[in-house]
């Protein structure tokens, strides 16, 4: 397997591994009428606000300057938080990879969007994450080595985006967007050809999936490097065992930190490909790592690096916890009365809806930054091009699983609500 295939892969699983989280937090939130009842408190402040045409509340423009608040613009984060769900659910990854870059396409700005996106984030750990049992394989050394490292990225990661900022807002905008388009660009292209691959061979592609779980080359080498402290793992499942340099686990953390801070995902959709594929840990203590991970770094980010310089819109937050809760439902329904082939295909282009979105917003950033020398009407045209591109990707996916839900509504209601795959089901 190639380097750029093991990358693909790579990602493929952070974004699933991120997806089940998220769809695990709200089937919790949704059963726990007491938290319902909390999220609605919260919310119906600011649909009143839009009912009395009111502006002036907590993340409005009155209250930090960065933000802009008009009476759509709440309405406009639960569909984009209802589209994000509909595709965590249905395509069972890549939903939280459209929400910074679909709030930058709505006209919020890209620190902002982040910003906003990491407390939408925490909002949700806090509320649904059922901590339980999970945490009992939580290796204590490994999670502290750990939350050091993010800890600092987090610091990293939100001083770049503010430095940026304060430098200059165009220089923000554009780096957050060329971020996201790389990233988007680059898993984008591989899932199309992926889909396209597996259309012609009928295959599954999960022997590529495969290659990623149990013990990898790159993890023996990995905890064969004896960098004091030395940690011990996984004791409970290989007699003796596993080692590995504290140091190295930090410096993950510090990745990860890094990457939740500039682009608001919060960090779980690369610690669990990390851990398994780069560190060697197994999957049971990986995930009890990455639940305590994803409230840590999330919250950390949220709070001491955007939250406090008034880079957190409250009323979006709200707003896409509440369609997403929706979304991520009907999407995971879903699945189970369309074919998996379809959905594979559906995940492709909305990721690479993503990438144009954000990579046909740089021609017209660098020109204001006069880094290049084109017509405004020229990159002016290519920008709304791809928001035009965008948004009808977007609008024609989440049509097309609200209508198959609709369709087969008797059919689904027999069904148990636990049972709902999340993972994308394989066309037979």
């Amino acid at each position: 397997m190639g380097i750029g295939r093991q990358i693909f892969e790579f990602l493929k699983m952070a974004s699933t591994a991120h997806a089940r989280w998220d769809y695990e937090v709200s089937m919790n939130i949704l059963r726990k009428k007491k938290k319902l009842l909390i999220l609605l408190a919260a919310t119906l402040p600011i649909l009143a606000a839009i009912v009395v045409e009111a502006g002036d509340i907590l993340g409005g423009k009155s209250a930090y300057a960065p933000a802009f608040y008009s009476t759509n613009i709440f309405l406009i984060s639960i569909a984009i938080g209802m589209c994000a769900g509909l595709i965590t659910g249905c395509i069972g990854a890549g939903g939280g990879f459209i929400i910074t870059p679909a709030l930058m396409a709505a006209g919020v700005k890209g620190i902002l969007a982040v910003g906003t996106d990491l407390f939408h984030i925490f909002a949700k750990a806090i509320m649904g994450t059922a901590v339980h049992k999970k945490l009992g394989n939580v290796s204590v050394k490994l999670a502290l080595a750990f939350l050091v490292g993010s800890a600092g990225g987090t610091f990293i990661g939100g001083a770049i985006n503010k430095g940026l900022y304060n430098k200059d807002p165009l220089l923000s905008e554009a780096f957050i967007s060329a971020v996201y388009a790389l990233l988007l660009g680059f898993l984008g292209f591989y899932a199309l050809a992926d889909f396209l691959r597996s259309r012609k061979s009928k295959d599954s592609g999960d022997a590529h999936s495969s290659s990623l779980s149990g013990t990898t080359n790159l993890s023996i080498k990995i905890q064969k490097v004896n960098i004091p402290p030395m940690i011990r793992f996984d004791e409970d499942y290989i007699p003796g065992g596993k080692r590995i340099s504290g140091v190295i686990v930090a410096l993950g953390g510090v990745v990860v930190g890094v990457m939740a801070a500039i682009m608001g995902v919060g960090g779980g959709f690369i610690t669990f490909p990390m851990f398994v594929y780069v560190f060697g840990v197994s999957s049971m203590t990986t995930v009890g790592t990455d639940i305590l991970q994803i409230i840590f770094t999330a919250g950390l980010g949220a709070i001491t690096q955007y939250a406090i310089y008034g880079y957190v819109f409250y009323t979006l937050a709200m707003g896409m916890l509440l369609g997403s809760l929706i979304g991520v439902q009907v999407g995971a329904l879903t699945t189970k009365v369309v074919k998996g082939i379809h959905i594979r295909g559906f995940y492709a282009v909305s990721i690479l809806a993503g990438f144009i979105n954000r990579a046909f917003t740089l021609p017209k950033k660098l020109v204001e930054l006069e880094v290049i020398n084109i017509s405004k009407p020229v990159v002016q045209g290519i920008e709304t091009a791809g928001n035009i591109i965008f948004w009808i990707v977007v609008g024609i996916f989440a049509i097309w699983v609200i209508s198959k839900f609709m369709m087969n509504i008797n059919t689904l209601r027999g069904e148990e609500e636990h049972t709902a795959p999340l993972l994308v089901k394989e066309e037979a």
